[in-house]
């Protein structure tokens, strides 16, 4: 279950990318982004109480992410389910490309498997409010094109935003994208992935630990199949309540 298909080229002028979304059944790029012109939520801090996750990964430390339930309600308490369940415990990340995401919660290991915590895949919801800006949390397709137990992490790094895998946003082109310019200026310093806003589950954020994300983003890895030469694993997910 990958996010897409890896394109072997270095360079995409807008209209190429266009094209690209319309080969995979998707609108216009400029029109797909038409509706994605609302307040970004990501960096809002948890408050005193409110549930996150808190991700242990064996060898490299704590991953800490704030939930958004509000505007992402069936994946926010998937995700909970199934943490509380010890779903993730002793799981890997099965695919980690370095300036993209790593992604993990398959209990096969090899990205064909895993379940939502209902037994079933349930509906894709992009909340508007939510853009795939590094750190940001989302549920990869299940191969039923929805949701179920798998899910990445952006990682790419402050300033470096994507208009494909490997591939270099520039200002000219993210200017031609229908965000407000809250969101572009975002995008240009935090870094991110806007290309896959509107076709993917966003429900977390990391608000800690991303030291720990670029970490695990640099490790070996098979160049066939993203998968670490030596597992990357979470030890537990804890879903805790935020005390400051």
């Amino acid at each position: 279950m990958k996010i897409f298909k890896k394109i072997a080229v270095v360079a995409l002028s807008l209209s190429m990318i266009t094209m690209m979304f319309s080969g995979c059944g998707k609108e216009d790029l400029l029109k797909e982004k038409a509706d994605q012109t609302v307040a970004p939520m990501n960096f809002t801090a948890p408050e005193i109480g409110e549930k996150i996750a808190v991700i242990k990964v064996k060898d490299f430390g704590e991953i800490k992410i704030k939930f958004f339930p509000e505007y992402a309600s069936k994946g926010v308490e998937n995700f909970i389910g199934l943490a509380e369940m010890d779903y993730y415990d002793e799981l890997i990340y099965h695919r980690v490309v370095q300036d993209f995401v790593i992604q993990g919660g398959d209990p096969r290991g090899d990205g064909a498997g895993g379940n939502s915590v209902w037994g079933q895949d349930f509906a894709v919801d992009a909340a508007p409010n939510l853009y795939h800006f590094s750190g940001a949390v989302a549920y990869a397709h299940a191969k039923g094109g929805g949701n179920g137990s798998q899910f990445y992490i952006v990682c790419t790094k402050e300033g470096e935003t994507y208009a494909n895998e490997g591939i270099p946003l520039t200002k000219e082109i993210i200017d031609q994208y229908k965000y407000t310019n809250e969101v572009k200026a975002l995008y240009m310093e935090k870094g991110g992935l806007p290309f896959l806003d509107g076709g993917y589950t966003v429900f977390g954020q990391v608000f800690e630990g991303m030291d720990v994300v670029y970490a695990i983003s640099e490790v070996k890895v098979d160049p066939q199949t993203s998968m670490p030469a030596k597992q990357v694993v979470i030890e537990s997910v804890e879903i805790v309540e935020y005390q400051g």
